[in-house]
């Protein structure tokens, strides 16, 4: 395949990011957009010379070697159900879903189809990141501080909690993403919200969300999620390690361990570029470097749903034993 031919479904801010990164590979050709919006599709097409489809079907029977899925958390399912069916690798915005359900059902027809996926989970592929897993590669982790403090996004659906699932589902999982790259699976959530909804029409989410994880190896960490700011005041994590502290975001690294205190500096679009080109490679048999496969997204899913979960019930949520208590949003939640 000299050419990959991608379509995309949505047209909103991510859809746009997507389209300007892909129309800058000399190997990528964007043959068309769909989106429940027309003009939104229309004007995205027209800016990057493509076509303008009424719908998903529509088009799949253009021909697309990949497809992208650019949506909100809510309205995840049918696009992949279709894309699945008609055998195209498919990219998946994150979060997944706004639901368990769909996630796992979206996960199970994939597997089934022996389906090539990646996940946006673009922070994996920054420079720092793999520092950071370097550094950690002799030394387990011991403690972890995730957070992500910023403001409500401009749409109306966002601060909707069966809409966008809470900024645990839609913001701080690329947080959690790396929690559990970095660190490993977490076993048991506990996490409390304020019960107060950001002053915003229509909102029914926590404004502030807090958690402690406990994980397989041993280690313990916590979660911060906020959306009371009107910017986006950080988003990272803090990692210890035995004689080994780790500050990361998606701008850098500091490092401080016997040798002193160093830091290391990357551009955030150096990741969101290499996850494009990671998975248009995949598609062209160039390459395989695919780090969040729609598989393993969905354990993401499943953790930021548990800490969700515990906010809203106020209850410990277990990830390691699911058939000992009965569960809420497929997470087994303690009695």
């Amino acid at each position: 395949m000299r050419t990959c031919r991608v379509g995309l479904v949505g047209a909103g801010g991510v859809a746009q990011r997507h389209a300007r990164v892909l129309d800058g590979f000399a190997d990528v050709e964007l043959i068309g957009v769909t989106d429940v919006v027309p003009e939104a599709a229309a004007q995205l097409a027209q800016a990057h010379g493509a076509r303008t489809f009424d719908d998903v079907d529509e088009l799949l029977a253009a021909g697309p070697d990949a497809v992208y899925v650019c949506v909100p958390p809510f309205a995840h399912g049918p696009a992949e159900e279709a894309v699945v069916a008609a055998g195209v690798p498919m990219f998946v915005e994150k979060p997944v879903a706004v639901d368990l359900a769909t996630a796992e059902r979206i996960a199970d027809l994939v597997t089934r189809r022996g389906l090539l996926t990646g996940v946006g989970h673009h922070w994996r592929y920054s420079p720092v990141v793999e520092k950071a897993r370097e550094l950690l590669a002799d030394r387990p982790v011991r403690m972890v501080s995730g957070a992500w403090w910023d403001k409500v996004p401009p749409v109306a659906w966002w601060s909707r909690r069966d809409r966008s699932g809470g900024p645990v589902v839609e913001q701080a999982a690329h947080v959690l993403d790396l929690v559990r790259s970095l660190v490993g699976e977490a076993t048991e959530v506990t996490a409390y919200g304020n019960g107060t909804p950001p002053p915003v029409d229509g909102a029914d989410i926590d404004s502030v969300t807090t958690a402690t994880l406990r994980f397989a190896d041993g280690a313990v960490g916590t979660l911060t999620a906020a959306c009371v700011l009107g910017w986006k005041h950080r988003a990272g994590l803090e990692i210890l390690a035995d004689g080994l502290a780790l500050s990361l975001s998606e701008d850098g690294l500091v490092v401080r361990d016997a040798d002193g205190e160093r830091r290391f500096d990357t551009d955030p679009d150096t990741a969101r570029v290499a996850v494009d080109r990671a998975f248009v490679d995949a598609v062209r048999g160039v390459g395989d470097d695919v780090r969040v496969p729609y598989a393993e997204a969905l354990g993401t899913q499943r953790l930021a749903l548990a800490v969700a979960d515990s906010a809203r019930t106020g209850r410990p949520v277990r990830l390691d034993t699911p058939a000992a208590a009965p569960l809420v949003s497929g997470v087994t939640v303690d009695a």
